[in-house]
């Protein structure tokens, strides 16, 4: 099973994927972004596109990686990626369906507010790249093509992740860290994915 977490960027995506990692035995995390990372790095600079998901590559090395992994592998693959872009979404995602996988979607919707209080917890202010994106990611995430919805406005990270579970009738083991230990896996998470360059 391949669960894909999408959202704006400060919608929990990482967060509620590592929450779902620590409570599914035999799970795995897979970052898409990596090979957008490596793409950026390895190709002459008049090739660079803003965004590394416009490179057709992007969405192929991922699609592979996903292909093999969930070939070899017979726990739970959890993706936290915003795409956006249905094209995009139907290359990659879609094509791992038609290619018989068991891809469940969340996308992970959230308010301008809640957004902008959380960027700027993790230190990004407004005129950060994350910020400059939200109103493009809610309008394209809004559609009927990027469902299951799922608002987290006034939700925990614990909780979206157990709804998560429930929608795919899994059982998550109990949680038995205690709140200095809570807290400290977040940050751990935050300060491990931040992002450098937009």
């Amino acid at each position: 099973m391949i669960i894909w977490l999408n959202g704006a960027f400060g919608a929990g995506k990482t967060q509620t994927a590592y929450e779902l990692h620590r409570r599914i035995p035999r799970s795995f995390v897979f970052d898409p972004e990596n090979a957008g990372y490596y793409i950026r790095t390895n190709i002459p600079q008049e090739m660079a596109r803003p965004d590394f998901q416009e490179h057709p590559v992007w969405r192929g090395i991922n699609y592979e990686m996903l292909t093999y992994i969930a070939s070899g592998y017979d726990g739970t693959l959890i993706v936290p990626m915003t795409v956006t872009d249905p094209g995009y979404w139907d290359e990659l995602v879609g094509r791992l369906k038609r290619s018989g996988l068991d891809v469940h979607h969340f996308t992970l919707t959230v308010s301008r507010e809640v957004l902008l209080k959380r960027l700027r917890s993790r230190f990004e202010g407004q005129g950060s790249w994350a910020a400059q994106q939200i109103d493009r990611c809610v309008k394209s995430l809004a559609d009927e093509t990027f469902a299951c919805h799922l608002n987290t406005d006034n939700l925990t990270i614990a909780e979206a992740a157990e709804r998560i579970a429930a929608h795919l009738h899994i059982e998550l083991e109990p949680d038995s860290r205690g709140g200095l230990k809570k807290t400290m896996d977040r940050i751990t998470t935050q300060l491990k994915h931040i992002r450098w360059f937009g």
